[in-house]
């Protein structure tokens, strides 16, 4: 089973970081709307399970993915088997979910620039992230693909990377985006 190890940080510096990252890759921005679904009793957020549909706009072309996370597989990266597929239309996956009796959880924007590159022979998407919601934070999110038993070994990689860019362990976001954008709405 492939699980995204992923990492992800608060960018303290981000001119630093879009220039180190704009020697590996050239940047890809995007917008991505996503829209969080769940049980009414949240039952789903509360155990670590994540269900979304996210519209991502690069430029004048659109997708959509719908994507379902299980729970974390390392509570410290909380990186987490991931399942993904293309949806045609966002307002039908809304439709099919409400008919399952699954509710909005949270919708929000990620202003994103993508760089796409090999390190310590693994693919990589780094992913320079702003929230509007979040005013005045940048993040970096590090991933890349692994199967179970090859984990630590990724995450020592993505750690590896991030070190190089000057995003250090204490820079760790522990929050997930949906709880961050909850909490600065009062939700």
């Amino acid at each position: 089973m492939s699980i995204e190890a992923e990492l992800t940080a608060v960018v303290r510096n981000p001119d630093r970081v879009r220039a180190e990252l704009a020697e590996r890759a050239k940047p890809v921005r995007s917008v991505y709307a996503d829209t969080y679904y769940d049980r009414p009793d949240h039952s789903m957020d509360r155990d670590g399970y994540e269900l979304r549909v996210r519209t991502i706009t690069t430029g004048r072309q659109q997708r959509t993915v719908v994507t379902y996370k299980e729970p974390p597989v390392d509570a410290s990266s909380r990186s987490k088997p991931e399942h993904e597929t293309a949806a045609d239309d966002p307002a039908v996956m809304a439709t099919i979910f409400d008919a399952l009796g699954l509710v909005e959880l949270v919708s929000l924007e990620k202003r994103c620039e993508n760089y796409s590159f090999t390190a310590d022979g693994r693919e990589m998407l780094a992913t320079v992230v702003t929230v509007p919601e979040l005013a005045g934070q940048t993040f970096i999110e590090l991933e890349t693909m692994a199967e179970r038993d090859e984990l630590p070994e990724a995450l020592r990689s993505l750690r590896e990377v991030l070190d190089g860019l000057g995003v250090g362990e204490d820079d760790a976001v522990e929050q997930s985006y949906t709880d961050m954008v909850m909490k600065a709405r009062g939700d």
